[in-house]
């Protein structure tokens, strides 16, 4: 009985495809993302339906990185310069602004465990509340 060797997953390798090929057409690409996958951050406020389309084109953002794991960026909204990431996992597509050239992301096997264990990862407690009111104390003999 033969088994399958695990693969990488192969989005990070299609995106960094499609990024080059749209730029080198002198297109401006964006990335559709769900922002409802754990560690996405993203200006809230510009999203809709779950989602965010942000140019990723090299005259939009600042400290562009793009790796296996994730596309990370510093960007202006609204004059404000914010910081963005976005994990692999939440990427949908990538597409030009100009045609809508571009590709679908479809689910892929290691993003699905990926995203299992980043809602399984147990977020610190918060502070306990202060008690309101007067401190009691009773004096015990």
């Amino acid at each position: 009985m033969s088994m399958e060797p695990t693969m990488t997953p192969s989005r990070p390798y299609l995106l960094r495809a499609f990024f080059d090929w749209l730029l080198d057409n002198d297109l401006t690409p964006h990335l559709v993302v769900n922002v409802n996958i754990p560690h996405v951050q993203v200006p809230l406020q510009y999203a809709q339906d779950g989602q965010i389309v942000l140019n990723i084109a090299p005259r939009a953002v600042m400290q562009f990185h793009m790796d296996n794991d994730a596309v990370s960026f510093s960007a202006r909204f609204g004059g404000v310069s914010q910081q963005v990431y976005i994990p692999m996992a939440a990427i949908l597509a990538i597409h030009a602004r100009e045609n809508g050239v571009g590709t679908l992301f479809p689910p892929e096997p290691g993003y699905d465990l990926w995203l299992e264990q980043a809602q399984e990862q147990e977020l610190p407690d918060p502070e306990p509340p202060r008690p309101s009111g007067r401190p009691s104390l009773k004096v015990i003999k």
